[in-house]
């Protein structure tokens, strides 16, 4: 026990001579004959001890193991912690930062430090105008004088030191480097491959990439927390489905437009079934530099939550911060994609890889820090709208269904075949940045970052 059950138990304080306390007995019934309030026999009127029973304190009137018992389970106070005896309510009113305590004893239990209970009380709806009531100028002052509150039975003792940073770092490197690497090998053997080799390289490119991957994601900093483990598993499939469409959809959506495909893909971009490679290569290699802009985003904004004095004060420091992350990664990602079609002399195809990546990067970072149904509903919106332009070219293909195919068709006449992914994954982006900007930027998706890594 932490020692808070004791923060609302009320105080003892010596019976009046004329209290219920006084009279020598614990239980209304079993009063004394002397210290009744006699009638004419000499026993008490049925209506006066009621009385005398309704006025009596919580723990008093009762038996003393009974009374006992409802001080130790909440200090005076309901079982639920919403309704008080009026002394309880009357301590409250003197010091409103002890009813608060109650309110959220788990948080005080749990909390390492004052920042934790700043984040949680933020996360329940507490403000720095709420922490005025409570006569504090902003949530980290009533956090601290919670955290300084809370009964401990021993000093804690100091923690311990960081461990060398260097290998944890050198870790989680390696592994987001992992699924670029494998990806450059598979499409190098790609090239140098022909016939039956050459689907058996691809078939194994896609599972070494698929495992790496999912390694990477598993540590480091885009690691999601273990509460949103199996909301994360219901958006794999969708961002796959991207990943896919940004290798074969492009292709598929041509040929579509044409009347074909005429042949499965062949790893070539001048086949039947031409296949987009420079995309998945650079956002395969952007695996490590999207793991270093959340590094950096996420020890940052840990920094500026200690040396912020109010929540307004933290989110205008940390939205800067949010977006400048943002615009490096979509920088790193453009010089791949540069790179990847210099030397593999393919167009770089640059709206669609930006916005997937965009995309991509955005729904991992909301991820990682707790945020995941805005992600998950937003990736299936965009795998949906590719899944639904490519269905309504062949739909538009049955008698009478030709109105079908009109949007796609003017959507890819105006921009291309990369007007598709571009508009469903931009879309996508745009609605994950309005969304970050608004929940990145609060001090609960900071408080345990540091410790989930």
């Amino acid at each position: 026990m932490s020692g808070l059950g004791e923060l609302d138990r009320p105080v003892d304080r010596p019976a009046s001579p004329g209290s219920p306390g006084a009279r020598g007995e614990t239980g209304g019934d079993r009063l004394s004959g002397a210290g009744r309030p006699s009638g004419a026999g000499g026993s008490p009127k049925p209506d006066q001890d009621r009385r005398a029973g309704e006025t009596l304190r919580p723990g008093e009137g009762r038996p003393p193991e009974e009374g006992g018992r409802a001080r130790e389970g909440n200090g005076g106070a309901a079982a639920d912690g919403r309704e008080q005896s009026p002394s309880a309510a009357r301590r409250a009113a003197a010091d409103p930062v002890k009813a608060l305590m109650h309110r959220h004893r788990d948080l005080c239990e749990r909390a390492v430090d004052p920042l934790d209970i700043a984040a949680g009380l933020e996360a329940r709806g507490v403000t720095d105008r709420s922490a005025a009531h409570f006569r504090h100028r902003d949530v980290f002052a009533l956090a601290e004088e919670m955290y300084a509150r809370v009964p401990r039975e021993a000093e804690p003792s100091p923690p311990a030191a960081d461990p060398p940073t260097p290998r944890a770092g050198v870790a989680w490197l390696v592994l987001a480097l992992l699924p670029g690497v494998l990806c450059a090998a598979a499409v190098a053997g790609l090239r140098l491959t022909d016939g039956r080799p050459r689907l058996i390289v691809a078939a194994a490119g896609a599972l070494a990439v698929t495992l790496a991957l999912r390694a990477a994601l598993r540590r480091g900093p885009l690691t999601a927390p273990t509460r949103t483990t199996a909301t994360t598993r219901t958006t794999g499939p969708w961002a796959c489905w991207l990943l896919g469409y940004a290798l074969l959809g492009d292709g598929l959506l041509g040929a579509a437009l044409t009347g074909g495909p005429d042949g499965l893909p062949d790893g070539t971009t001048d086949g039947p079934w031409p296949v987009t490679v420079v995309p998945v290569l650079a956002l395969a290699l952007a695996c490590a530099p999207a793991a270093m802009s959340a590094h950096f985003f996420a020890v940052r904004a840990r920094r500026k939550l200690t040396d912020s004095r109010g929540l307004a004060d933290f989110s205008a420091s940390v939205r800067p911060l949010l977006l400048g992350t943002f615009a490096l990664f979509l920088a790193a990602l453009t010089a791949l994609l540069a790179l990847t079609g210099a030397v593999l002399d393919e167009p770089a195809r640059y709206p669609q890889a930006l916005t997937l990546g965009a995309l991509l990067l955005l729904a991992r970072l909301l991820t990682a820090h707790g945020h995941t149904h805005a992600p998950a509903l937003v990736l299936t919106a965009a795998a949906t709208a590719e899944a639904t332009a490519l269905a309504t070219l062949f739909a538009g293909r049955l008698p009478g269904c030709d109105f079908l195919a009109v949007p796609v068709e003017a959507l890819v006449a105006a921009c291309g075949p990369a007007g598709v992914p571009a508009a469903a994954c931009g879309t996508g982006a745009l609605t994950l940045l309005i969304h970050a900007t608004r929940r990145l930027t609060r001090a609960s998706a900071h408080a345990a970052t540091e410790q989930q890594r």
